[in-house]
């Protein structure tokens, strides 16, 4: 006699049998696989945008350079301030390797958008006296109006960064603002300047009327220094004995764009604190992926009973479960990605940065929902196939 053997499930028909599972339970499929979708939605979101950010780092660093360094006046062992020497410039462009040196020193007075206004109320913003080729040094440009000239630079005119025109309220040239104790004429406002911010909050004038006007005492306070890419290591270790042979300890030296890139590194922790938010949220789909299957189980065991009765074996149960977890799973994570890269191209967009989806981050997630759906339906296909037939057709 021979004995029976199971019929064989060929792909095809695992998918279809684990499809039909899920087409009668709409709307709690739609609940499960929603939040599968929120967890991939958000891992996608947060490396996305965190991609596109850095993206659009790395482009800015590009554009601007990183060769850009920064001389300051530290302080002596006494604890006086240091005082660079007014030709500190002349002395940085002898260095071999430099392309541009520049200088601005901060005038002991504060500027005010009236005379009516405190002195106390500084706004946060600072008078630098500044040499005529800074803007050159520092790859910037003018926004609105013109830059300093050999003539301008004598007369009580200034230069507003562009923080600083906002905070005074100034958004034209011709406008007069309070500088010391007398009328300055806003000749133009500059473009942002990513590198130095602190000339962004800042009133730029000429030496010569730092000096005749406003009391000056014509010693710099910052040297802006631009090099050939392949000397800047070089120059940062001689322009500290360039500019103070004598004391070269109480220079400080510092190159701008590594600020840039401490930035990137801060917001690339706050990421990973972001993408493990986005973890938890995963786990919490998968729990109730696994919650719905095991409901499933408990509410078809007459078709287990029928199915086991009609020859099924548990292995074909276990597939069938297994495969209505997965499909589910599937469904929302499919969802996810395309959420999350729905919401990372927007928000690039939104603050003017390309969109960044890497290939690796949709596989993962993808990869991610499989395992998921893996997990949480292991258990409720072990269970279905557990049922005993007899018990199974018995259940009310």
């Amino acid at each position: 006699m021979n004995s029976l053997v199971p019929a064989r499930l060929r792909p095809r028909d695992v998918a279809r049998v684990g499809a039909a599972g899920l087409r009668v339970r709409t709307s709690r499929v739609v609940m499960s696989a929603l939040g599968i979708a929120i967890g991939i939605a958000t891992m996608i979101s947060v490396i996305g945008i965190s991609a596109s950010g850095q993206e659009q780092l790395l482009r800015q660093l590009d554009q601007l350079g990183t060769n850009l360094l920064r001389v300051e006046p530290g302080q002596s062992f006494s604890g006086d301030p240091v005082k660079l020497h007014p030709d500190a410039a002349l002395m940085v462009r002898r260095i071999s390797g430099v392309t541009g040196a520049s200088t601005t020193g901060t005038v002991a007075v504060n500027i005010r958008r009236t005379d009516r206004i405190p002195k106390e109320d500084t706004g946060g913003l600072t008078v630098q006296a500044t040499s005529l080729d800074l803007l050159n040094t520092l790859d910037g440009h003018v926004g609105t109006g013109r830059w300093l000239d050999e003539a301008i630079a004598r007369q009580p005119a200034v230069v507003l960064g562009t923080v600083a025109a906002q905070r005074l309220g100034v958004s034209r040239t011709g406008t007069q603002v309070w500088v010391g104790e007398r009328w300055f004429t806003v000749t133009g406002i500059l473009a942002s300047l990513p590198l130095a911010p602190e000339i962004d909050r800042a009133a730029l004038i000429g030496f010569p009327a730092a000096r005749e006007r406003l009391g000056f005492d014509g010693h710099p306070t910052t040297v802006y220094e631009r090099s050939r890419e392949e000397t800047v290591k070089q120059v940062r270790g001689m322009l500290a004995r360039t500019v103070s042979p004598e004391r070269p300890h109480e220079i400080a030296v510092s190159r701008p764009s590594d600020a840039l890139v401490a930035r990137a590194a801060a917001a690339g922790t706050f990421t990973n604190l972001l993408l493990g938010l986005g973890a938890v949220a995963l786990l919490v789909g998968g729990v109730g992926v696994a919650n719905t299957m095991v409901i499933s189980v408990l509410e078809r065991r007459k078709e287990i009973g029928l199915r086991r009765a009609l020859g099924a074996t548990q292995g074909q149960i276990r597939i069938q479960f297994l495969t209505e977890s997965l499909l589910l799973s599937v469904l929302g994570g499919v969802a996810g990605l395309a959420l999350g890269t729905l919401v990372t191209t927007g928000y690039a967009l939104s603050q003017g940065w390309p969109p960044m989806v890497p290939t690796w981050v949709l596989a993962g997630a993808f990869a991610a929902t499989l395992a998921v759906g893996a997990i949480a339906g292991i258990y409720p296909a072990i269970r279905a196939s557990r049922l005993a037939p007899t018990v199974a057709l018995a259940a009310s």
